[in-house]
């Protein structure tokens, strides 16, 4: 059985094999505290019976007037419990929270080459909004897809209007 329950500070001396994965962004632990510290409600952990973390979400509100939104920083699973439904239930959590926020949308980041997210993405109604090329570093630099889904505040869909040329990483807000 699995406990969704919200991230503490003690998780991150447990969390590295999901961090291991290389499709997952790992920040430095200074990162993690401050959205700790100003989002703790868009931060959850999924956890096995035998205390082993499964996987995470870590998000954060952001933006002003029509482009309040929330933003998925981080969602991963640890390739051992991978195709069991938690990066759904964890995005299903996001969303609720997003909601109760009065966000406009939900809004996150994808490796163009990450068919299987995508996809995943694509099937929890989320649309490829704008390309942010050269997004990724690395060796070459990879871009990302800025993803959407329109919450209920967001009545004619106008946040999900998706743009008809790439932007550059310097060109978006979060």
């Amino acid at each position: 059985m699995t406990t969704l329950r919200p991230f503490t500070c003690d998780d991150m001396f447990k969390f590295n094999k999901v961090n291991l994965d290389p499709l997952t962004e790992t920040y430095c632990l200074s990162f993690y505290m401050q959205y700790l510290a100003h989002w703790p409600e868009f931060f959850q952990v999924a956890e096995s019976p035998n205390g082993e973390i499964m996987g995470y979400i870590m998000g954060k509100a952001a933006g002003h007037g029509e482009n309040w939104h929330s933003h998925v920083t981080a969602l991963t699973v640890s390739p051992d419990y991978r195709r069991l439904g938690l990066a759904l239930t964890l995005m299903n959590f996001l969303e609720d929270v997003s909601e109760k926020k009065r966000c406009y949308f939900v809004d996150l980041f994808v490796r163009v080459s990450n068919t299987i997210a995508i996809n995943m993405y694509q099937n929890l109604g989320y649309i490829v909004y704008r390309t942010v090329l050269e997004y990724y570093t690395g060796d070459p630099d990879e871009d990302a897809y800025d993803m959407r889904k329109a919450c209920s505040r967001d009545v004619h869909k106008k946040s999900v209007i998706p743009l008809t040329h790439p932007v550059r990483p310097e060109d978006i807000d979060l």
